[in-house]
């Protein structure tokens, strides 16, 4: 079982990927949802707030593809950042204090049920950042299950005290792992060295062609040993790859899989645990 998901970010917020890039970022995402749509994939789409404020044509589009989930993925990713180098200093939490993780939840709610009428129950926080107050502002906030962080080791959701359930990437992530665009093998290691950086597959970057057969060897090896895959993957970042080459390899490999969105995920769990929704 394979539990495809990927961040979505308003233009205006001018990562790295999108200077680098010679359309959008949601242009992207309808590339890649064009391949998911005819290979029957699903996808898990955690998309930031002003995507539905600023850029509302293009989200929509889609929003209403039936092999879209949509999840929360803050309403503008953590900006202005001087902000929240405060909040990390005075509450050490770079994404605010509970009440300010509250509102940003709130108001990524709201303005995606404006615009689908759909009440989300699944987040991702941007760059995973999480925090003290994150699980219990996000329950709070009517959100069930939040994927942040990567555990290799993972198999499922885990219940937090808070009643949020975390689940954890299983599957080597893309942007972090790959060299692409402004991510050179020169800036990786400067990064690497600066931030001391390293998650549970260690600090090393790949060129597509590998991390793609490793991405491959561990899917297969999930679904051999019966462990739910949780994997992210920018469209972004595939098409600056190599305009989705490597992804059509590992396209091929997950349509003969079983795919879920991440609130069906949650729901088994849910009924695991004996709890209702």
């Amino acid at each position: 079982m394979i539990c495809l998901s990927g961040d979505l970010h308003h233009t205006t917020l001018q990562t790295g990927n999108q200077k680098c890039c010679d359309i959008t970022e949601l242009e992207t995402a309808q590339l890649f949802l064009k391949m998911l749509e005819e290979a029957q994939v699903k996808v898990t789409f955690f998309i930031s707030g002003k995507c539905f404020a600023e850029e509302w044509g293009l989200t929509k589009s889609i929003c209403e593809s039936d092999f879209v989930e949509i999840g929360g993925h803050n309403y503008s990713c953590f900006t202005p950042e001087i902000v929240h180098r405060v909040w990390n200093k005075l509450v050490h939490s770079y994404n605010g204090p509970l009440w300010v993780q509250r509102r940003d939840a709130k108001k990524t709610m709201d303005i995606i049920r404006k615009k689908t009428g759909r009440t989300i129950k699944s987040w991702r926080n941007h760059m995973y950042m999480h925090g003290p107050f994150t699980e219990k502002a996000l329950w709070q906030s009517g959100i069930k299950i939040c994927s942040d962080g990567v555990k290799k080791d993972s198999n499922g959701p885990i219940l937090h005290p808070s009643g949020i359930y975390n689940f954890p990437l299983n599957v080597m992530p893309d942007h972090e792992h790959l060299f692409h665009a402004e991510r050179t093998p020169e800036y990786v290691e400067w990064f690497k060295k600066r931030y001391n950086w390293s998650d549970d597959y260690g600090p090393d970057s790949y060129y597509i062609e590998e991390w793609t057969e490793r991405v491959l060897d561990e899917l297969k090896a999930h679904e051999r040993d019966g462990i739910i895959s949780n994997m992210i993957i920018h469209p972004i970042t595939m098409y600056l790859c190599d305009k989705f080459a490597g992804f059509r390899k590992i396209l091929d490999f997950i349509s003969g899989c079983e795919t879920v969105f991440m609130s069906e995920i949650l729901e088994q769990q849910m009924q695991k645990n004996g709890e209702q929704q």
